[in-house]
């Protein structure tokens, strides 16, 4: 791997894994690792169990892995095993870890079939491993089982995507052999998370127990459904071999056997096997830690960052320090001032974008609620004549109606309507209270770890504020009573008795000013709406005389939005006026022209309507007081807005329109009563009863003006700023005396144990950050192999180990018919070559990785033979010569096999010219079409014919070897005849490259004439 530093990242990985475990951060980090997933009985447990060289894991039907194993494979002497959640405990028995596995799991899933996301770790140590970190994740399955939910498909889906969604983790994907490949879960879920096969490894299982006529060879040379890291062959135990009790150490050697004995895999016995998989996990982890580890390091570093300002308040913390209490103390009540002044006065750090609050809320309830409360109280007309009718018969008492308008009528209606001024501005004081102790509760939320201060402090303000409560509803109720002490008439703003015509003036001022706009806006017509299959949105313009709404088509779309201004997503923000616009303004917009309907508001009167079952509009409606159709066919038209403020808002604009709120109670017998009794009036009353109305109306005009500028300033005065005035000079000195002062500065369980986890994730990352920094990340990996054709998870399904020529890259098989002659000279192209006779004619034809039939690209290097590089991987230092070896077979016991000559391997036999003797040299340049660089071109086919009986040969000593039955060390002592066939296919194909260009054509083409198969 180049570097000390490079080997120990996997042991890094495994102590930033146990050190996050341990305070519950491993899913925020995202180290790298590798997820093993399959479908159940895939064979993942059976890999682990192989890896490790022992039966650890569960086994049985059904689901049996049903919590994440982290399994971290370290090289040590000794062979031990240590579960994180039994911290200092060493397991050599390796029975008891397989028990406690289940019992672990148990303990958090039950003994049903249920499933866990909180992962076991399981730490393995042994010289038979290589550094790696794996997680084995529960099979996937579809029907559930015994106790299992019905809906454990995706359950264990969704776990299984807590860990392979994660780019730092590579996914192991599981499929066995003897399924139908295509349909593979494992390569299903690695192709929605990587779509690009940059983390996905195949593994294929149960080789051995392929259908008799099939193999995978197509899918492990990479050829049938393509990965960009290919595909890896192992072959587990049986259940057969495990009831036998078939130790791992023989089940690997069973393994190898089958690899080097299989025609269809022995060319890639090298590169198939648990040992070849562990060794090559090992090196795509660390490669891929490698690449990961500046991210790594970056997040780490933001982490620590963006914990750092809160952990420096935590590093010199002393709970029982007295000194520090009391200054938290003092900083706690100066901070409680400051924002509660902040939420009153407008000017908090923390503006609220979302809802009113504070101060505005209570400006809303001075100048909107208030207001709309005054106005409820206000009599209806008819019955305020008839009292004032009733006054003014009793004041005359038996007497007949005089000429004169008695002014005791007068003085009775203003005292009894000042009276009902009482209620509005009780309930004004309330709505203020309640939301001072909300704003109070709000700016104590600061206050969290110390809750017993948060409360005393709670308890304190509140308590303040209902006391001044008292004293400010006494201060109102003194205003009122002042009202009724005098009826000052002199008033500049009251019309007198004297000025009969100023009142008659007013009125036909106010119906000149009928066209003023007081308010536009966007309103739901709710009840029209249900009838036509849904409510629908008007634009509607309120004056002093009528209400209009215009049509929304999708024409006039654009000119309406020139009124309502761009779109916003918050309801509060819809597009309305609740200011005066002058008429010039009104109705210059193209929008509305196209006028829908127009309502006079004469007779109107407005209702609160409940809201729907499915409806979170708040609704309200119009209604006309005699009986009569609002709007068509309907007796009333509800109008719906988003929110509550803004139906208040429109309630107050129709208040300025003269559209009062219904008044609760009123009796239809009355009103008929009232009716009937105006009518019986005589002339003379009934202008005096006018006269009284209009001296009444103009004097609660005054008294009404009066009350709204008085209130907010006496609830301001008495209520708000003396709360302030509290809290900023006597609050510290009440929580003083309340009691203990360590008692109100106790931390709260859930502040002190947030306190420890910050600490220790504080130094967790800083000795994560360290132990990174000191590893040396400067050895260049192995570069990621280029991208592969994966389109096949699209296309139709294709079983493994089938070749089937429809869906496979590669052509079908095929063998020659005729023999070629042995040309001595030029002469006329061979006949087909018989069949069998290809290279490699009885079992398949070896691919070597390093040979390439392309002659125009760099000629294949050979390896080297006495110091053999690992696979894939040449060594090229100088020309060599094999010598003329006899490999004598190994003795065993009864009788004694001859030994196979292989003196055909010479390098220096004479029957093989300069062109056949330099392939085994360093490569040279290719040449290009009709240069011959000094080989002639019946030389090189003389020379591909004799490499080629050679090959045959070769073969027929290595399928004796195999059929004789030699144990698989006697094999890997003659392994060494594989490594000369691979060279002599190797420097075939370097021929055959420099035949096809002198000829102008491509290898390919030249393999009929040599028997060659296609496929090779």
């Amino acid at each position: 791997m180049g570097n000390r530093g490079m080997e120990d990242l996997i042991p890094l990985v495994n102590r930033l894994q146990d050190a996050f475990s341990a305070i519950g951060q491993n899913a925020d980090l995202d180290l790298p690792q590798i997820a093993v997933v399959g479908g159940q009985s895939a064979g993942k447990s059976s890999v682990l169990e192989n890896f490790v060289g022992r039966d650890f894991l569960p086994r049985g039907s059904g689901i049996v892995t049903r919590r994440p194993l982290v399994l971290q494979l370290v090289n040590a002497t000794t062979e031990y095993a240590e579960f994180l959640h039994c911290k200092g405990k060493k397991f050599t028995d390796f029975e008891e870890v397989r028990l406690e596995i289940e019992a672990e799991t148990d303990r958090v899933t039950g003994t049903n079939k249920g499933i866990s996301p909180v992962p076991i770790n399981l730490r393995v140590y042994s010289p038979h491993v290589l550094n790696l970190t794996l997680v084995d994740l529960p099979g996937m399955t579809k029907v559930p089982v015994g106790d299992q939910p019905p809906d454990i498909e995706f359950q264990i889906r969704d776990m299984l995507m807590q860990f392979v969604t994660k780019e730092n983790c590579l996914i192991l994907a599981v499929s066995p052999a003897n399924s139908d490949l295509a349909n593979s879960d494992a390569l299903k879920i690695a192709k929605e998370v990587d779509p690009q096969g940059q983390r996905t490894i195949g593994v294929i299982t149960k080789l051995d127990l392929m259908d008799e006529g099939t193999d995978a060879r197509d899918v492990l040379e990479n050829k049938l459904l393509p990965l960009r890291r290919g595909y890896i062959g192992v072959v587990n135990r049986s259940q057969k071999d495990i009831d036998g009790k078939k130790d791992i150490t023989a089940a690997l050697a069973a393994e190898r056997k089958f690899f080097l004995s299989h025609p269809s895999y022995r060319h890639l016995a090298d590169r198939m096997g648990t040992p070849y998989l562990q060794k090559v996990l090992n090196q795509q982890l660390t490669n891929h830690i490698r690449d990961t580890l500046p991210g790594l390091r970056n997040k780490l570093q933001s982490q620590l960052l963006s914990i750092e300002k809160e952990v420096d308040e935590y590093k010199n913390f002393r709970p029982d320090d007295p000194a520090r209490k009391t200054k938290a103390l003092l900083q706690m009540v100066q901070q409680f001032a400051v924002d509660f002044e902040k939420r009153i006065e407008g000017s908090g750090d923390q503006i609220d974008t979302y809802e009113l609050s504070g101060g505005a809320r209570i400006n809303r309830i001075f100048h909107e609620r208030f207001p709309f409360e005054l106005v409820k109280m206000e009599f209806d007309e008819k019955e305020l004549r008839r009292e004032i009718s009733y006054a003014i018969k009793n004041i005359h008492g038996i007497r007949q109606t005089g000429l004169f308008t008695p002014d005791m009528a007068f003085e009775t209606i203003v005292k009894k309507q000042v009276k009902k001024i009482r209620e509005p501005c009780l309930k004004c004081v309330d709505m203020v209270i309640s939301e001072l102790i909300s704003t109070v509760r709000q700016c104590t939320k600061k206050l969290q770890q110390y809750p017993r201060l948060r409360e005393e402090m709670e308890r304190i303000v509140t308590t303040h504020i209902r006391e001044r409560e008292g004293r400010t509803k006494e201060q109102v109720m003194l205003l009122i009573d002042i009202e009724l002490a005098y009826m000052n008439t002199n008033h500049e703003d009251f019309i007198g008795f004297a000025n009969a015509q100023q009142r008659s003036n007013q009125m036909s001022k106010k119906k000149a000013s009928g066209n003023q706009v007081i308010r536009k806006g966007w309103l739901t017509i709710n009840n029209i709406g249900i009838m036509k299959g849904g409510s629908k949105e008007y634009w509607f313009v309120l004056t002093a005389e009528n209400l209009s709404w215009y049509k929304d088509d999708e024409e006039l779309r654009p000119h309406i939005l020139e009124i309502r201004g761009p779109p916003s997503p918050s309801p509060a923000s819809r597009s309305t006026l609740s200011a005066p616009v002058s008429p010039s303004a009104s109705f210059d917009v193209a929008g509305e022209k196209e006028k829908k309907y127009m309502l006079s508001v004469d007779n109107l009167k407005l209702r609160d309507v409940e809201k729907g079952f499915m409806s979170s509009k708040h609704i309200f409606a119009l209604f006309n007081t005699e009986q009569r159709n609002v709007y068509k066919d309907y007796r009333q038209l509800e109008l719906a807005c988003e929110t509550q403020e803004e139906v208040d808002s429109w309630k107050a604009s129709f208040l300025r329109a003269g559209v009062y709120p219904e008044r609760v109670g009123a009796s239809e017998t009355e009103e008929n009563g009232s009716d009937n009794f105006m009518h019986s009036m005589d002339p003379q009353l009934e202008r005096q009863v006018e006269t009284i109305r209009n001296l009444v109306d103009s004097y609660m005009a005054i008294v009404n003006k009066t009350v709204r500028d008085l209130m907010p300033k006496t609830i301001m005065h008495l209520m708000i700023n003396n709360t302030k005035e509290f809290i900023f000079s006597e609050l510290l000195a009440n929580l003083y005396s309340c009691g203990d002062q360590n008692t109100l500065m106790e931390e709260s369980a859930e502040q002190a144990q947030r306190r420890d986890e910050m600490l220790r994730m504080y130094h967790a990352l800083k000795e994560a950050l360290n132990i990174i920094g000191d590893i040396n990340t400067t050895t260049v990996s192995t570069p990621m192999p280029p991208p592969v054709d994966d389109s096949w998870l699209q296309v139709q399904s294709v079983p493994a180990g089938r070749r089937c020529p429809t869906s496979s890259p590669t052509p079908q098989r095929r063998a020659p018919a005729v023999p070629p002659a042995r040309p001595g000279s030029r002469g006329p192209a061979p006949g087909p070559p018989p069949a069998g006779s290809a290279l490699g004619g009885a079992p398949p034809v070896p691919s070597r990785p390093g040979a390439s039939p392309d002659p125009f690209g760099p000629p294949p290097q050979v390896p080297s033979r006495p110091n053999r590089a690992p696979p894939g991987v040449p060594s090229w230092t100088q020309p060599r010569l094999l010598p003329h070896p006899t490999v004598p077979f190994p003795p065993r016991t009864g009788s004694v096999r001859p030994a196979l000559s292989l003196g055909f391997l010479s390098r220096t036999e004479p029957g093989l010219n300069r062109s056949c003797r330099g392939a085994f040299r360093s490569p040279r340049p290719s040449l290009k079409s009709g240069q011959t660089g000094g080989i002639s071109e019946e030389s090189l086919h003389l020379d591909i014919q004799k490499l080629k009986e050679k090959s045959d040969m070769l073969d027929k000593e290595i399928s004796q070897l195999v059929s004789e039955g030699y144990s698989v060390d006697e094999l890997d002592d003659h392994i060494s005849q594989l490594h000369e066939y691979n060279d002599i296919k190797d420097a075939g194909q370097l021929l055959l490259g420099r035949l096809a260009v002198i000829r102008g054509v491509t290898t390919k083409e030249l393999y009929p004439e040599f028997g060659l198969d296609m496929n090779d």
